[in-house]
């Protein structure tokens, strides 16, 4: 079985500051320049948190009746302990990274719990997953809060669809602060089920908004304002255009792309294009 690889709306946009103090253009330029690259940082940061909170799901499912084949596991690390219980319902899955860093097969670090409870299969409507986490740390930064993933059926164009809730939070490494995120987004399968057992062919189509709270007390919102494509064989969003606007900065677009495979993105502030390494 496929798991989206559901991208939520995290833009956690943590530490940006404009400077309005009679500086000259170039300063003010240099500000805009470090709140667009900033906002794109963290929001790639905080996607790839929560999202992948789903994709160790899959791949601890493997061949255990909700998933699809052992060719997820191909990211699975040798430290990490899946347990599952269909004995109740909800079904429960604990991924147990133990109490110290483990280095899991990505090169990143983590510890503690994924906890995921599922009430039924995952292709029938109405079915409901639930991540929770357990002192979760991704490269010591602290992943907290709830994901919550529920089957909507096909849309008017035949292609299963969810939505996605999160109301989530992470406490940076290194007494960087802690910031807020709460997203709903629709996540439709446009490509792939011709291959329902292969995952790694899978396109999804994103839409939403979120909002939350900065480490610098700042409130910020995220519009997807062109629809996110997410390729499951690649680790960046491919294409699609949002805005950020945080409170008391300008409004920043941010645009992923021709649907080229890569970590580049543009960001737009006050008419200045900056390139974004994500």
């Amino acid at each position: 079985m496929k798991i989206a690889r559901i991208i939520t709306g995290l833009m956690l946009v943590a530490g940006i500051t404009i400077l309005y103090s009679g500086c000259k253009k170039e300063a003010k330029t240099t500000d805009s320049t470090v709140a667009a690259t900033t906002s794109a940082q963290n929001n790639f940061m905080a996607e790839a948190a929560f999202d992948n909170a789903t994709q160790w799901s899959d791949q601890a499912m493997a061949g255990r009746g909700l998933k699809s084949t052992l060719i997820d596991t191909v990211y699975m690390g040798t430290c990490v302990l899946a347990t599952l219980d269909l004995t109740t319902m909800p079904y429960k899955l604990v991924i147990d990274f133990g109490q110290t860093n483990c280095q899991c097969s990505d090169m990143k670090y983590r510890r503690g719990k994924i906890i995921v409870q599922f009430t039924g299969g995952y292709w029938t409507a109405g079915t409901v997953i639930t991540y929770t986490f357990e002192n979760y740390f991704i490269n010591d930064n602290q992943i907290l809060g709830t994901k919550v993933v529920t089957n909507k059926g096909r849309n008017a164009q035949n292609n299963f669809w969810w939505e996605t809730v999160v109301q989530g939070s992470v406490i940076k490494a290194n007494n960087g602060g802690t910031f807020t995120w709460n997203s709903t987004r629709e996540h439709e399968w446009t490509v792939g089920e011709s291959t329902l057992f292969e995952w790694w062919d899978d396109v999804y189509k994103i839409t939403g908004s979120a909002n939350g709270t900065g480490t610098d007390g700042k409130t910020y919102t995220i519009t997807i304002t062109n629809p996110l494509m997410k390729k499951l064989n690649c680790e960046w969003i491919a294409s699609g255009i949002l805005t950020i606007q945080v409170q008391d900065t300008p409004l920043i677009t941010l645009n992923y792309g021709d649907g080229t495979c890569d970590n580049v993105a543009v960001a737009s502030v006050n008419g200045q294009n900056y390139t974004i390494n994500l």
